[in-house]
């Protein structure tokens, strides 16, 4: 049986039913996700390690034989219609607009799709940095798609590109594609290798007793957009300084740690540690990888904790409510590593946890890092989750 015949789909179901006297055809989702390691190397061509959590969005949904789409939202308590030949960025519900964003890009991929029924639901925590717009982009997707017959048509990277221009060009925020990438791709005790160059991608898999803790500071964010174009500036001064030395290069991704330091006189102090940290985080990436599949925990959490140093000192976006939290996490036995995740100075941090020790690890950061911000914070205890899903209802009766 599908994960996600459970009791919150069962009460969607329900909800379905209710506001629109039938029974749903199928259940669609995206799940969110959590980087292990590879931070701000995307945007520099290099390799990234995220997995797909154990918190998603999804709809329930039934075909229309029209073009209108009805969906009520259980978290916003509101409902909206829109006609798929009648597209228009909505002002008053942002929500809405990733909805019909993904719409609008399916129709640029030459696909004709048809209206639908939805109650939609998610568990993702938004503004916490788990991605809860790519999947919320992803499970729209894949909810049209099915209701549409046109599932099958679209492999995977396709799919994720649809929901990235979705939210590139329709809702009009810059993100990369891991988040989409991870969102289909995503499985079960597996994460995903993503060369942010070629777009090329690996299963690697996971030890089966790896568990994450995940830590939301829910501390202010304010400083993210601001310092992440200054690190994005940063690291292309970096690769303009070094090309000098080393004219081949086209990102930081083309550069060693031992070119790097080689050539450093060239490179501003500040300039030198941003490049730093990419460089060595994107090679901690590799050796990352390597660890997990030679099921070696103990390696991985030290790269975790590297990384979190790097991302601390070199590159200057972590926070104390950051490091409170990573404090937290590692101060318990079983802890093999912490490390924030995302873009910094507020959201989440993560923690690979051996089996068992996940409500230790929880009730460390509850006794500490309120003591520490003077902020209540959330915790999520999931293992490494399946990508993207649809399952027809009337067959899982």
């Amino acid at each position: 049986m599908s994960d996600l015949l459970d009791e919150r789909t069962q009460a969607l179901i329900a909800e379905f039913r209710q506001r629109y006297g039938a029974e749903p055809t199928a259940v669609a989702s995206g799940p969110g996700r959590v980087n292990l390691i590879g931070e701000h190397t995307d945007y520099n061509d290099g390799f990234v390690l995220p997995v797909a959590i154990q918190r998603d969005v999804r709809y329930v949904f039934r075909p229309r034989t029209d073009r209108l789409v009805r969906i009520f939202s259980m978290e916003f308590g509101e409902s909206y219609e829109f006609d798929l030949d009648n597209l228009a960025y909505n002002d008053a519900m942002l929500w809405t607009n990733y909805v019909m964003g993904v719409a609008w890009s399916l129709a640029e991929q030459g696909l004709t799709l048809t209206g639908i029924d939805a109650v939609m639901s998610g568990n993702v925590p938004r503004g916490s940095g788990l991605s809860s717009s790519a999947a919320l982009e992803v499970s729209t997707a894949q909810a049209f798609l099915a209701a549409s017959g046109l599932l099958g048509v679209l492999d995977g990277p396709t799919i994720a590109r649809v929901a990235q221009r979705a939210e590139n060009e329709f809702v009009g925020v810059n993100c990369g594609i891991m988040d989409q990438f991870i969102s289909v791709l995503g499985a079960e005790n597996h994460a995903l290798l993503i060369d942010c160059r070629s777009l090329t991608y690996e299963l690697v898999p996971m030890p089966r007793d790896a568990a994450l803790v995940i830590g939301n500071t829910r501390a202010s964010r304010s400083l993210a957009s601001s310092a992440y174009n200054e690190r994005r500036q940063e690291c292309e001064t970096g690769v303009a300084l070094l090309r000098t030395a080393l004219p081949a290069i086209t990102a930081l991704r083309d550069v060693t740690s031992a070119e790097l330091e080689q050539h450093r006189d060239l490179l501003p102090a500040v300039v030198y540690q941003r490049c730093r940290h990419v460089v060595s985080e994107n090679e901690r990436v590799g050796q990352m990888v390597a660890a997990l599949r030679a099921g070696d925990l103990v390696q991985a959490g030290e790269l975790m904790n590297a990384s979190h140093e790097s991302l601390r000192v070199d590159y200057a976006v972590s926070s104390p409510a950051l490091d409170a939290m990573v404090a937290a996490m590692r101060s318990v036995p079983g802890c093999y590593g912490a490390r924030l995740t995302g873009a910094g100075f507020g959201g989440c941090a993560v923690a690979l946890v051996a089996p068992g020790r996940e409500k230790a690890v929880a009730d460390a950061i509850f006794e500490h890092y309120p003591k520490a911000t003077n902020i209540w914070p959330e915790v999520y205890m999931t293992h490494v989750s399946n990508g993207a899903q649809v399952v027809k209802l009337e067959e899982a009766k």
